[in-house]
């Protein structure tokens, strides 16, 4: 696996991207002052922006390969955002595929694609990883709450059932 984008893969038989270029935005105010330059004022982060690229052979990555373009304009459609895992574990935070284009060059006689090259820009759109899994401690409260207390207590019922 090269990279996850929510539940698609990246790989050498879906979409393998031959570059992964990142770009992080920082936000900064000027203020003009007499005399003097512009004092800068740091306003936080900007854009965080992803673009994939690559070329897809259909020869080479497989005959269905051509349908994971399908299924990232599919998950584009759906306007969510999904986790950006890289296979090496770095986690990139929650993107949308803010585009996706792709151009076909070499066909066969039947007009299908030899090669196709691709392009996929991602937009970053969460704050932090808190925003993106959540709060881990209300997540063990309810899963306690919701789960392990009334499997406890069945397992009380069941139990005392066998002595009586």
């Amino acid at each position: 696996m090269m990279l996850a984008l929510g539940l698609f893969v990246f790989q050498l038989q879906t979409l393998p991207y031959s570059t992964l270029s990142r770009n992080v935005n920082y936000r900064w105010a000027n203020n003009g002052r007499i005399g003097l330059r512009p004092a800068q004022q740091f306003l936080g982060q900007g854009n965080e922006t992803i673009s994939l690229n690559g070329v897809l052979c259909p020869e080479i990555n497989g005959k269905f390969s051509k349908l994971s373009l399908s299924a990232l304009e599919l998950m584009a459609g759906t306007g969510r955002a999904w986790p950006l895992i890289e296979g090496s574990g770095t986690i990139y935070g929650m993107f949308v595929v803010e585009s996706l284009q792709h151009t076909n060059t070499e066909f066969f006689s039947d007009g299908s694609a030899k090669r196709i090259e691709f392009t996929i820009n991602l937009t970053r759109v969460d704050e932090s990883l808190i925003a993106m899994f959540g709060d881990l401690s209300q997540q063990a409260t309810d899963l306690y709450n919701q789960q392990i207390t009334p499997a406890i207590a069945s397992a009380k019922a069941a139990i005392g059932g066998v002595f009586s």
